[in-house]
């Protein structure tokens, strides 16, 4: 029991419930109104929630909306962190991705037209998204690093990120940019996946033996 006589695991519950309320109730306003046009002020109400416990939990407003930075930004480093033994990072990165893809995962851009529209309608939101590209490129770069035993983050690992994660943007982007044009989730797929396969099939003479996982 905590000082204020409540079991952890109960204050842990209800502080995910009330974030998840918040991200709810901030994606339902920005999608109706526009993302610039809705205030923190507003989300909070909408959330039944004091303003204060609405930046506690999302210190910046853009976080209201990409609720799942966390994932997007430390994905492609946990990727390579956890390949098989005898994997590659390329061989990793390249099953992570289609495996999302056929998935349709929201961390590739599948998210629904409305979702993508009120990204493409706010620079803010596409500035944040650039912004956490960049993080999870730095992050995959660490994490390279470190399955090379070349700490600190040194140039070859550098290159290798930005080639790597290159992949994964392109691939984003594009479902991002069917989305908008109104193709499902199964047609999306049917595309990019082909294209995905073939880029990274191309980095396996640089990459291929890249980063390979000791068994």
């Amino acid at each position: 029991m905590t000082e204020t006589g409540t079991p952890p695991n109960l204050r842990e519950l209800n502080k995910r419930r009330t974030r998840e309320a918040i991200s709810h109730a901030a994606t339902r306003l920005f999608i109706e109104r526009g993302f610039d046009r809705t205030t923190i002020a507003e989300v909070a109400a909408a959330a039944g929630v004091a303003k204060m416990t609405v930046t506690n939990h999302f210190p910046r407003k853009e976080d209201l909306f990409f609720d799942i930075h966390e994932e997007l930004v430390g994905r492609l480093a946990r990727t390579v962190t956890e390949r098989e033994p005898g994997e590659s990072a390329l061989a990793a990165l390249r099953r992570d991705c289609l495996t999302g893809l056929d998935r349709h995962d929201p961390w590739l851009g599948f998210s629904g037209a409305d979702f993508a529209r009120t990204i493409a309608d706010s620079p803010a939101l596409g500035a944040r998204l650039r912004e956490l590209n960049e993080q999870a490129e730095a992050a995959l770069a660490e994490a390279l690093a470190d399955a090379v035993h070349a700490i600190p983050v040194d140039f070859e690992s550098r290159v290798a990120a930005a080639l790597l994660a290159a992949v994964d943007r392109a691939v984003s982007t594009e479902v991002f940019r069917r989305t908008l044009a109104g193709e499902d989730h199964a047609a999306i797929t049917a595309a990019v996946r082909p294209w995905a396969a073939q880029a990274f099939d191309r980095l396996e003479g640089a990459l291929g033996n890249y980063a390979v996982r000791e068994g």
